[in-house]
């Protein structure tokens, strides 16, 4: 795999998805590492000036009024980072991690943190070994940066702390001696650049884009799969019905599901069967399913921002100025993904609905739970029981986490962000998603796999089917469901079920 060149040019969130599974080569182009020289070089003039810079010669927060002289500097950042590692609960995931620490390197790489090169370099010397830092999932509030896990993995760097490497946890200290690296001995405001910063609430973001993106596709997948197996009309999804609305994401679902559709002899066969309207989960989907693509579609480029943006403080800029600002506070981060939580969690909950539509039995076609035996068997009944509580779960972790906050450092810090939550609460809404559309592929493969046999599903269809019935039963059979919803959720998160179904109708 190419290495990850890292500059002034803005990155997609694609570029980030390799590093969620395995690791990548990452390196600092010239003109970055130029950059870096020059910002150290200011901040070296600001400080032989003796002017006072919050976090280099001052106390921190409540604390910034009290002047530290400079013998003590070294030792001010050395205490941050110590103190500041107060995070509690289980580690983020080694893909967020390596994310944040690649979003720490490029906002250090924009030139305006003032740190020496050494800092980004034991960075990805880190990142190239694949020695990472466990960094606690609590403790953030998401402003002033996400000061408690960034110390965390700042804490790795100069030899504390513990590490993920080779499959081990270990100290840092002894990974770094099994890759013959040095500690990084800290400098003036090398410790305050690495603690603040939004780099982890961006990298759950970041992750949550890539997941949304596959879940979103793939509810049109579900979708289609539904309104075939369940005999319902392809006619709602016409390109002149829904010219009628401005709504680009919904255009974009419609003509999804027809394209899957294409083909299909299963609807073809109930073209006249005297039904007027199919239930809203139906007839709807390209105006749920669209208008939370409106909604990622926002939060593509929130996160983007955030990601190619400078999150620092203070900030050393070019002419010698060095300015507290407040671009570690992950408002934006933490306010896009409450929005895609909520319409991920949409997804979910039109998802359920076209299940539980399968469970009353259709007409003469379909019986109750998809069972072949109704009352002896149970069929989907408990799949679906499964979906709806996932359904709910998710309704209350969509409640927004951007709208509460906490005061902290003793008032300084007056209101947050809550990013962090926002960001884990929205990848555990995404992971439930991708379970309910399992159950519901199951359930619609299943009827079509059943009770369709004499018909020929849509051209895209048929892939999802054949993919499907390679990751699960499709029979109508009691048994014991679990590992078939959980492989199918697998191929819906991880993105095969729609390479796979890519592969013949281009979904967009």
């Amino acid at each position: 795999m190419a290495t990850l060149s890292i500059s002034n040019r803005s990155f997609r969130f694609a570029d980030f998805e390799p590093l969620l599974d395995s690791p990548r080569k990452v390196s600092l182009s010239p003109s970055a590492r130029k950059s870096i020289r020059d910002s150290h070089k200011t901040l070296s003039e600001i400080i032989a000036s003796q002017k006072a810079v919050y976090g280099v010669n001052t106390g921190f927060g409540k604390l910034s009024d009290i002047s530290i002289p400079p013998g003590e500097q070294k030792q001010l950042q050395l205490n941050l980072v110590r103190s500041h590692a107060a995070g509690v609960g289980e580690p983020f995931d080694l893909g967020i991690t390596r994310i944040a620490m690649v979003l720490k390197v490029m906002t250090m790489a924009k030139g305006y943190s003032g740190v020496r090169l050494d800092v980004p370099e034991q960075l990805l010397f880190f990142l190239n070994h694949d020695i990472l830092p466990l960094m606690p999932r609590q403790g953030s509030v998401g402003a002033s940066g996400d000061l408690a896990p960034l110390a965390h993995m700042a804490l790795a760097l100069i030899g504390e702390g513990e590490v993920h490497f080779q499959d081990r946890i270990l100290p840092s200290m002894v990974a770094l001696k099994e890759a013959g690296r040095d500690p990084l001995e800290l400098h003036a405001k090398e410790g305050i650049s690495l603690v603040n910063g939004t780099q982890v609430s961006t990298a759950l973001g970041l992750k949550a884009l890539i997941e949304a993106d596959r879940i979103i596709k793939s509810a049109d997948i579900a979708g289609a799969l539904s309104v075939e197996a369940s005999l319902s009309s392809k006619e709602v999804f016409a390109a002149r019905i829904h010219r009628l609305k401005k709504h680009g994401g919904q255009k974009t679902s419609a003509l999804n599901v027809i394209n899957l559709l294409k083909g299909s002899s299963i609807v073809e066969s109930h073209m006249d069967c005297g039904t007027i309207q199919d239930p809203y989960s139906f007839r709807c989907i390209p105006h749920i399913h669209g208008a939370s693509r409106e909604l990622y579609n926002a939060t593509v480029k929130i996160i983007e921002n955030e990601a190619n943006s400078v999150s620092d403080n203070p900030l050393i800029f070019p002419n010698g100025d060095a300015v507290s600002s407040g671009h570690f506070h992950a408002e934006a981060v933490a306010q896009a993904l409450d929005a895609l939580a909520i319409s991920m969690s949409e997804i979910g909950a039109i998802s359920e609905r076209r299940i539980h539509h399968f469970m009353k039995g259709i007409g003469d076609d379909i019986p109750p739970f998809i069972t072949l035996s109704p009352g002896v068997e149970s069929g989907f009944m408990m799949a679906h029981v499964t979906a709806a509580a996932l359904a709910s779960e998710n309704k209350l972790l969509a409640h927004p986490a951007s709208v509460d906050s906490i005061t902290t450092s003793g008032g300084q810090e007056d209101i947050v962000s809550m990013a962090p939550w926002a960001g884990r609460k929205c990848l555990r809404i995404l992971k439930n998603v991708a379970q309910i559309l399992a159950i519901e592929c199951l359930v619609s493969g299943t009827v079509t796999a059943v009770f369709h046999t004499k018909k020929n599903p849509g051209i895209g269809s048929a892939k999802a089917l054949t993919f499907l019935k390679k990751h699960a039963t499709l029979k109508a059979k009691d048994r014991p469901l679990q590992k078939d919803m959980e492989s199918v959720a697998k191929i819906i998160l991880n993105g095969s079920l729609l390479k796979t179904v890519n592969s013949t109708v281009t979904l967009q």
